[in-house]
C-alpha cells in the first residue's frame, strides 16, 4: 500500500496556497522518493501571480512549487546505486523547471520524486533543517561556476590544484554567495567576496581570503587592488546591482572578463549590451541547467557527499526554523519577504 501524501498546493497564480491530498507517485528508473524532513523557502516560491507568469511561464496548474529538500529515501528506481531506504539525504527538487514541470517532483509536499544524480547523503551530523539550505543556492552558484557556458572554472575536489587565479563573489553573504565562497576555495581559487561589515568575518570563515563592503563607494578600486598582478578568473554577481558594479571591475582587472549573473535574465540582458562595450562578457544563470549536464552529478554525487562528511563544506547559511507542517510554509514566504540577511528560512514536516 502506497503512503498517504499531502501537499501545499497553489491552485493558480496569485491564489492563496492550500494544504490538500497528493498522489504517492513511485520512482522511475534513476529517480528516488524521499520523505520530506525539512523544506527551505526561496523568493521564487511566492512570487506575485503576474510574475509567475513571467519567470515561470510553462508551469501546469494546480502546481505545488519549493526546489530545497532535505530527508529520508524510502524508494529507489531502477538503476539507482549509492542510495538506498533510510538514508539521509538532501536534494535538489525540479518540479517547476520547464523540462520536469510536474507537481510530483516539487518540494513542498511529505513525498517528492528526485533525479537520483541530484541528490547527496548527508552526514548524522547535519540535521535536516541544516541540510535543506543548500540545494537551490548550491545550484545556482555550482551553475555560474563550472559550467562553459558561464565562467566554466576548475572543479571542486577533496585535493584541488592551486590556482593563482581570484574569484569574486559579489554578495557573498547571500545563500548563493555562501557556497560559491565554498566552491571556489574546494576548486583552489583565491576568493574575494563584498558583504556589509557586520557579515566579514563570516565569508572568511566561509573561505574569502579577503572581504569587501559592498557598499563602498571606492570597492572597485579596492577589490583591484587585493587582486593585485594575479588574473581574475571570473565574477559571480548576485544581488540587485550587483552588474552596475561589477562590469567596470571586471573590464579593469587583468585575466578573465567573465561575468555570472544570479539576478533575473531581463535585468541582466539589459546589461549584456553595454558590457560588450569594454570587451566583459555577461551570462545569466539560471539555477536548474546543471542538472542537464556533467555539472550536476559532479557536485552533488562526486563531491559534496565526502566534502560534507569531512566538514570541508558547511550547510550555510544558518537555518532558522519558522514553523512545522506544510500550513506554515505560506507564513515562511511572508517573513521571507520583509527580508533577512546571512540566514535561511526553513519550515520542518
Amino acid at each position: 500500500m502506497s503512503p498517504q501524501n499531502s501537499a501545499l498546493w497553489l491552485p493558480k497564480p496569485g491564489a492563496p496556497f492550500q494544504v490538500g491530498p497528493a498522489p504517492y507517485t513511485p520512482p522511475a528508473a534513476s529517480e528516488v522518493v524521499v520523505r520530506v524532513r525539512a523544506v527551505a523557502v526561496n523568493p521564487i516560491d511566492g512570487l506575485p501571480g503576474f510574475l509567475y507568469r513571467l519567470a515561470l511561464p510553462w508551469l501546469t496548474f494546480p502546481a505545488v512549487v519549493g526546489s530545497d529538500v532535505a530527508g529520508k529515501v524510502v524508494e529507489t528506481g531502477a538503476g539507482v546505486t549509492g542510495l538506498r531506504p533510510g538514508d539521509r539525504v538532501l536534494g535538489h527538487a525540479f518540479g517547476v523547471d520547464k523540462s520536469r514541470n510536474r507537481a510530483a517532483e516539487s518540494a513542498f509536499q511529505h513525498y517528492v520524486v528526485l533525479m537520483r544524480h541530484m541528490v547527496s547523503p548527508i552526514p548524522d551530523s547535519l540535521t535536516f533543517a541544516q541540510a535543506a539550505v543548500l540545494p537551490l543556492a548550491l545550484s545556482t552558484a555550482a551553475t555560474g561556476m563550472f559550467q562553459q557556458d558561464h565562467l566554466g572554472l576548475a572543479m571542486p575536489g577533496a585535493e584541488p590544484a592551486d590556482h593563482t587565479d581570484t574569484v569574486v563573489v559579489w554578495g557573498g553573504s547571500t545563500s548563493v554567495g555562501n557556497n560559491a565562497i565554498q566552491l571556489a576555495r574546494n576548486a583552489g581559487y583565491q576568493v574575494v567576496a563584498t558583504a556589509s561589515p557586520h557579515n566579514f568575518d563570516h565569508v572568511r570563515t566561509l573561505g574569502a581570503a579577503h572581504a569587501v563592503d559592498r557598499n563602498s563607494p571606492s570597492a572597485v578600486e579596492e577589490i583591484l587592488e587585493r587582486i593585485g598582478g594575479g588574473p581574475l578568473a571570473g565574477i559571480l554577481a548576485i544581488g540587485s546591482g550587483s552588474l552596475t558594479k561589477t562590469v567596470p571591475l571586471a573590464a579593469r582587472a587583468p585575466g578573465g572578463k567573465r561575468i555570472a549573473s544570479a539576478q533575473p535574465e531581463l535585468f541582466t540582458r539589459i546589461t549584456r549590451r553595454r558590457a560588450r562595450r569594454h570587451g566583459v562578457r555577461v551570462s545569466s544563470i539560471w539555477g536548474g541547467t546543471l542538472k542537464d549536464n556533467d555539472v550536476g552529478p559532479a557536485i552533488y554525487t562526486g563531491f559534496l557527499p565526502s566534502a560534507l562528511a569531512t566538514g570541508a563544506y558547511q550547510a550555510a547559511p544558518d537555518a532558522t526554523v519558522v514553523g512545522h507542517g506544510l500550513a506554515h510554509i505560506p507564513h515562511a514566504l511572508r517573513e521571507l519577504k520583509n527580508g533577512v540577511c546571512a540566514k535561511k528560512l526553513v519550515v520542518t514536516l
